[in-house]
């Protein structure tokens, strides 16, 4: 048993951390992503809400809508992340049954009207289809 409240306290210790981090994320996001939230915030789209910074596990995604199971990243010069770190981040996401899109910084920059309605068509679809 001891064991156990051991692996408790790690992952609260965790948790803490993640929860404080995606705090200051969300104080100091990416111009991209600032951008972005301009249009994802207020249920702008189909009416659904859009959290930033949102915990899910041990990962913080840039956005995340609940109704849609949907998560989205934006991804830039400043991703830390490599490829095969993406695909397992993105692996365990979609095990909790979320559907991960992302997009380039560029692509937010210069193509924020395609961007928002690509985030639009996969609102609608789990909206439409419960």
């Amino acid at each position: 048993m001891a064991h156990n409240e051991n692996h408790w306290k790690t992952s609260s210790h965790l948790w803490r951390k993640i929860k404080h981090l995606a705090h200051e994320m969300r104080t100091n996001p990416t111009p991209a992503e600032d951008k972005l939230w301009q249009r994802l915030r207020r249920k702008q789209i189909h009416g659904v809400k859009f959290r930033r910074q949102h915990t899910i596990g041990r990962f913080i995604v840039d956005f995340y809508c609940k109704e849609a199971a949907l998560v989205i990243e934006v991804d830039g010069p400043t991703h830390q992340c490599t490829q095969a770190e993406d695909a397992l981040r993105t692996e365990f996401l979609q095990s909790q049954g979320v559907t991960v899109i992302r997009f380039s910084n560029g692509a937010v920059w210069n193509h924020l009207d395609v961007v928002v309605e690509r985030i639009a068509e996969h609102v609608a679809g789990p909206l439409q289809h419960p």
